[in-house]
């Protein structure tokens, strides 16, 4: 038994049970101390977004051990805790961005050349990316295929239980990250790892299949921030659910992740090069202004928009009409989308941001063709047959307070349709 002690070094893995790194460290047998290292200098790391901040603090609030807080770039600051505390060893779990796996490696080398154990773990996806490749050796870039490689490979593990640790005491953590507009957060989340476990267990994936669409219904299990931040692990999802539906949707996470390991630039860059060559239009700021404060003039647009301003989130069926009519009827460069959900989402997350919105750009892996276009007046009548979602969120709806819509989505349709055609002959 070693007496220096350990550090556990947590990152989007904010939980005690089934982390790996943590399990290793208690089973060293030395005083473990966790850290939470706030790294927004790192080169090439991206800072988080403002909802995301609230939920980081939050769920560190929640989490049921003495966590010792830093601010600043990985490199100076994990070695200089190591030393204040003479530790021994340093334990995380793996994390996949490009620039984060740079700076993991980094350490890595330089903390076992002074002499310290130093170990990594998978924790936050079911399957390594680079263990899930096509027959050929390459990187799956259509989802399905990737799915069913991943079936073959068995049974995901079991989740780890809580180990018993010896924790270093900690100041008391607040990063008071507020984030500048007005919300309900609080009222429609719990963060944290008791919080995750709630959400999972209220969760009956029996009729997901078949109401998952249906914005208005309580269909969904809202486990994506939780999955996010760590808070509860993949594997613990797995061996919960029982619907087929939703374990298939763990698994487009899984793709996501994947996509992101071999292609680090997919926050930026096109992964269809050929949309490089793409007519955006250069948004109006006014226009921008409407689709992000849900004043387009198109009901169902409007309410997930508000939904997000408010909630820190949005149904995925209203994430793709939303999207959708961003980039097709007004011509808007994905990226602005993006950074906007990146900014106002408590679940973004380095790989599933981005590649959904290259999904329905259609310039993403295994993305919906360009010519397809969400019709939000269509997709309203079809997934809100009533009217609930629309009415909750844009309460003036029929009044004249309501604005008329700021585009016509027949012609702007098939602007879109020119623009991609005009992108095809420039290949």
């Amino acid at each position: 038994m070693s007496t220096s002690p350990s550090v556990v070094w947590l990152r989007d893995d904010l939980r005690l049970a089934d982390n790996p790194a943590l399990t290793a460290a208690a089973e060293r047998g030395a005083p473990v101390a966790v850290l939470y290292l706030l790294d927004e200098a790192s080169p090439g790391v991206r800072p988080l977004g403002g909802a995301s901040k609230w939920w980081l603090n939050e769920s560190l609030r929640a989490l049921d051990a003495p966590v010792i807080l830093r601010r600043g770039a990985a490199a100076e600051e994990l070695p200089k805790l190591v030393a204040e505390l003479g530790a021994g060893a340093v334990f995380w779990n793996r994390r996949y961005g490009g620039a984060e796996r740079a700076v993991d490696a980094a350490l890595k080398t330089s903390l076992r050349e002074r002499g310290l154990e130093v170990q990594s773990f998978q924790a936050n996806l079911m399957h390594e990316p680079w263990t899930v490749t096509s027959g050929s050796g390459t990187p799956f870039e259509v989802f399905t295929p990737f799915w069913r490689a991943c079936l073959d490979l068995g049974e995901p593990r079991h989740p780890l239980p809580v180990p018993s640790c010896d924790f270093l005491e900690a100041p008391s953590v607040d990063l008071e990250l507020a984030q500048d507009w007005p919300n309900d957060f609080a009222e429609h989340w719990t963060p944290g790892e008791k919080g995750a476990h709630e959400r999972l267990e209220q969760f009956d994936s029996s009729d997901y299949q078949d109401t998952r669409d249906e914005p208005a219904q309580d269909a969904t299990s809202h486990l994506s921030p939780h999955l996010r931040f760590g808070e509860i692990s993949p594997f613990q999802v797995w061996h919960s659910a029982t619907s087929a539906a939703f374990r298939r949707e763990v698994g487009w996470r899984e793709f996501n992740w994947n996509i992101l390991y071999h292609f680090p630039t997919l926050a930026t860059d096109n992964f269809r090069p050929e949309f490089d060559a793409f007519p955006w239009s250069k948004p109006d700021a006014e226009v921008l202004k409407a689709w992000q404060q849900g004043r387009t003039g198109i009901p169902l647009v409007d309410a997930g928009m508000r939904e997000l301003w408010r909630t820190g989130y949005m149904h995925n069926r209203v994430r793709m009409i939303v999207a959708s009519f961003l980039i097709k009827n007004l011509l808007v460069d994905w990226r602005v989308g993006e950074a906007w959900f990146w900014d106002t989402l408590v679940d973004a997350d380095q790989a599933n941001n981005p590649a959904n919105w290259q999904w329905v750009a259609g310039s993403g892996a295994d993305a919906a063709p360009y010519f397809r276009v969400f019709n939000p007046l269509l997709q309203a009548e079809k997934f809100d047959k009533h009217g609930e979602y629309r009415r909750r969120w844009v309460p003036e709806l029929g009044t004249d307070e309501y604005p008329e819509p700021i585009v016509d989505l027949k012609s702007s349709r098939a602007e879109a349709l020119e623009a991609y055609e005009h992108m095809r002959r420039s290949r």
